[in-house]
């Protein structure tokens, strides 16, 4: 790097606001901005974007104040990182500050590149909202342009942290690890927004305990009773909150809407409400700028317009969707015979299963630690006399839940449409089917493997 690019980049990547701006926010009291390159960086169209990205897709259908955006969690992340090297590892000697912009780029645009209700749109269109956040930040973009001002390589650097590749293992960590920003400003926010009590743990112990290091954070071994308490709120805000089955009964539904959709195109349907903008991911030739005009707001319109679509099944999902009539859910044992034997009758029944009959399978891996077939990152204590222990050695509660992975099986169906079936032999068989599974599995039959 010679002295005119050295210098490009020591003064854009340091350069300081001429007064700082701050963000009010409920989680961290205020967010602050102080670098001309993250508030520049906010001001994209591509940041702003994520204003119309809900953090938790289709959970406001079961939690009704689950609004919030992946827009305010981005700056809440930021903030969590900021915090951590200007109050716990400046001056650290394993820290060097000359990886803050890096480090705060990368965690204010860590979640760029997510879709309209993230999860459901990846799962029918094959997309990757990572890969889309490393494109986002390496393509023509303003974002890019932004990141280029530091140096010509910066952008490649920090989709080089998100993508966990970077040779700064230490900055990874910080963004992505067992117990990372992400983690610790989503929990929080995700049970503020949701009015339950799981996610909430003592940040502020743990941030003042967090050490730099090579390749990781480290945790000072006072703190571990902190870390327990915060792995124990993720296990509860995951069973209590992210799976829970009527929030996932809605992303059932639109799954099944946007599928139904890209199936009538690719057969030739002609549609009342043409969906232009969706053409792009039915034929995967979607570009950058093709991807960043598509939010949720967008979808919404085009699921509002097909209620009156001349497809009866698009047209009833969407209506579902919209007005929050959900298909039933029970329990299920992830039997294939069941499902065989349901999904045959269904269509004996003129019920499409395809998109009237869904399977769906929850589950979490609460921590894990650094053996054979585990690609995560342990927590890392480090102990008074300077030695570093995997947490799961040192703490009883963290031992008893390592490397277990809780499974849950959900079966969703319309109830109503098999109360209608005329064939009274197919409907007392469907029904039979369902009561003895309901009866037997109150709760999942192997809810630990």
């Amino acid at each position: 790097m010679n002295r005119r690019t050295t210098l490009t980049f020591t003064t854009y990547a340091t350069q300081k606001l001429p007064e700082e701006k701050v963000f009010k926010d409920p989680i961290h009291r205020y967010i602050h901005v102080r670098d001309q390159v993250i508030w520049d960086l906010i001001k994209t169209k591509e940041f702003q974007r994520l204003r119309r990205i809900k953090q938790l897709g289709t959970l406001y259908l079961s939690f009704h104040t689950a609004e919030h955006s992946r827009f305010g969690h981005s700056l809440g992340v930021y903030e969590i990182v900021r915090r951590l090297i200007d109050d716990s590892f400046d001056g650290r000697e394993a820290w060097n500050n000359d990886d803050r912009p890096l480090a705060l780029c990368a965690a204010l645009l860590h979640d760029l590149g997510h879709g309209p209700f993230s999860h459901s749109f990846e799962k029918i269109f094959n997309t990757d909202h990572e890969q889309f956040t490393q494109k986002i930040i390496t393509g023509p973009t303003e974002v890019n342009s932004v990141l280029r001002r530091v140096s010509e390589d910066f952008p490649q650097q920090v989709a080089d942290v998100i993508n966990k590749t970077h040779e700064n293992k230490l900055v990874i960590s910080m963004i992505s690890s067992q117990i990372d920003a992400d983690r610790m400003d989503y929990l929080q926010r995700d049970a503020y927004f949701t009015g339950v009590t799981y996610g909430q743990f003592d940040m502020e112990r743990i941030l003042r305990l967090m050490r730099p290091s090579k390749d990781e954070v480290l945790i000072k071994e006072s703190g571990m009773h902190a870390v327990e308490n915060f792995i124990m709120s993720r296990y509860q805000m995951y069973w209590q909150v992210y799976f829970h089955p009527v929030s996932r009964g809605g992303e059932v539904l639109l799954n099944n809407c946007l599928k139904r959709a890209k199936q009538l195109y690719n057969e030739g349907y002609t549609f009342k409400k043409y969906p232009a903008d969706f053409i792009p991911f039915f034929e995967e030739s979607m570009t950058i700028e093709q991807y960043v005009d598509l939010d949720e707001a967008v979808v919404v319109y085009y699921l509002k317009a097909w209620i009156n679509e001349d497809d009866a099944i698009l047209s009833d999902l969407s209506r579902r969707f919209i007005n929050r009539d959900l298909f039933k859910y029970m329990p299920f044992d992830g039997s294939i015979i069941t499902i065989t034997e349901l999904t045959d009758l269904f269509i004996q029944a003129g019920i499409d299963p395809n998109y009237y009959f869904v399977s769906e399978s929850f589950s979490d891996l609460p921590y894990d630690y650094d053996r054979p077939g585990s690609d995560r990152q342990p927590i890392h204590l480090l102990r008074r006399n300077g030695k570093i222990r995997e947490i799961s050695s040192q703490s009883l509660v963290i031992h008893s839940i390592t490397g277990i992975n809780r499974q849950d099986y959900k079966l969703y169906y319309p109830k109503e449409f098999i109360s209608d079936i005329e064939d009274d032999q197919v409907r007392n068989a469907i029904n039979s089917i369902l009561a003895v599974s309901y009866t037997h599995l109150t709760l999942p039959t192997t809810p630990y493997v």
